[in-house]
C-alpha cells in the first residue's frame, strides 16, 4: 500500500497562494495528509533564498492549522515542474490558485490549464477562499466524450471522504446521435453511483453559448462547492487559442473551486487511494 501522501500547494507568495493554502487545509485535514508547499525559481542561485522564506511560510501554516508542512524550491518550469513534484511526493491532490484569464493568456491560454495537462495528479484551481468549511456538493458535468467515465473515480473519491452530493448535469442535445452518447454516459454514471449508494440528481441545462458556460451558470446558481470536469486530451496549441471549455470553467467569474482530472492513456476509470 502507497503512503498517503500529500496535499501539494504551488507557491509564488500571492494572496492568490494563500487562498489555494485555505482550500488544501479543508482537503489535508479529511485525507489525513501532510501540506507541501511547492516554489519554481529561474536560476539556481535563487534557491537558498527562496527556501528560506518558504520556511517561514510553513512554520505559520502548521502552526495556523495545525497540519504538518513541508517546503519544495525546484529551478526550473512551472509548466513541468510542478508535475513532477506532485508525482514524486506523492500528491494525492493538488491545489492551485489562479488569476484567472488575463492579459497574454487570453491569447495563450490559461496558465493553470498548462500545468495541469501532463499530470495523473487531479488538480483543485481556486480564485477566492474557501465559502464553506467543508465540500457538500459538487457538479459534474456529463457530455459525449467516453473518457467522461473517468471522472468518476474522482467522485467517489469525493463521497467516500466528504459526503458530496453529486450534482449532474447533461446538455439538452437535439442531434441524434450525440444524444445516444450523452445517454450512455448518464447511464454509466448512474449505475456506477447507485451501487456505490452515492447520492445524485441529473438536471438538463440548457446554454446559448455552450455547454461550458451553461454548466458555470447552473453551478452558481446552487451555490455549488465545486465542479469536476475532464480535461481535454491530448490537447493542442489550437485549442489553447481558441479556448478549451475547461479553459472558460477553470476561470469561471464566480470564482467556483474547480476539480481538474486529465483522461488517462488507456482510458480506463482512474485509480485512487483508500485507506
Amino acid at each position: 500500500m502507497k503512503e498517503k501522501g500529500t496535499v501539494l500547494v504551488p507557491w509564488d507568495f500571492s494572496q492568490i497562494a494563500e487562498y489555494a493554502l485555505a482550500h488544501s487545509a479543508l482537503y489535508a485535514e479529511v485525507l489525513g495528509t501532510e501540506i507541501t508547499l511547492v516554489h519554481v525559481v529561474k536560476k539556481e542561485k535563487e534557491v537558498v533564498e527562496a527556501t528560506n522564506k518558504l520556511n517561514t511560510v510553513a512554520t505559520v501554516t502548521t502552526k495556523k492549522y495545525n497540519i504538518k508542512t513541508n517546503v519544495i524550491v525546484r529551478e526550473g518550469s512551472i509548466f513541468n515542474t510542478i508535475t513532477n513534484v506532485a508525482e514524486e511526493v506523492n500528491a494525492q491532490l493538488c491545489v492551485m490558485g489562479t488569476h484567472g484569464m488575463k492579459g497574454l493568456q487570453k491569447f495563450t491560454g490559461s496558465w493553470a490549464l498548462k500545468v495541469i495537462v501532463d499530470t495523473k495528479v487531479p488538480f483543485i484551481v481556486v480564485q477566492s477562499p474557501p465559502k464553506n468549511k467543508s465540500v457538500r456538493e459538487v457538479v459534474f458535468p456529463v457530455d459525449f466524450r467516453k473518457e467522461d467515465k473517468e471522472k468518476l473515480a474522482w467522485a467517489y473519491y469525493l463521497a467516500k471522504f466528504y459526503g458530496v452530493k453529486i450534482r449532474i448535469c447533461k446538455p439538452e442535445i437535439k442531434d441524434d446521435f450525440m444524444k445516444k452518447k450523452v445517454g450512455a454516459n448518464l447511464r454509466f454514471a448512474k449505475k456506477y453511483l447507485e451501487e456505490r449508494n452515492i447520492d445524485y440528481d441529473i438536471t438538463t441545462i440548457e446554454g446559448t453559448e455552450g455547454f461550458a458556460d451553461a454548466t458555470i451558470k447552473f453551478a452558481n446558481e446552487i451555490n455549488t462547492d465545486l465542479i469536476l470536469i475532464l480535461t481535454t486530451k491530448n490537447i493542442t496549441l489550437q485549442d489553447y487559442i481558441l479556448g478549451a471549455d475547461e479553459q472558460k470553467i477553470i476561470a469561471n467569474n464566480w470564482k467556483i473551486p474547480v476539480m481538474c482530472v486529465n483522461p488517462s492513456v488507456s482510458g480506463i476509470l482512474g485509480s485512487f487511494v483508500t485507506y
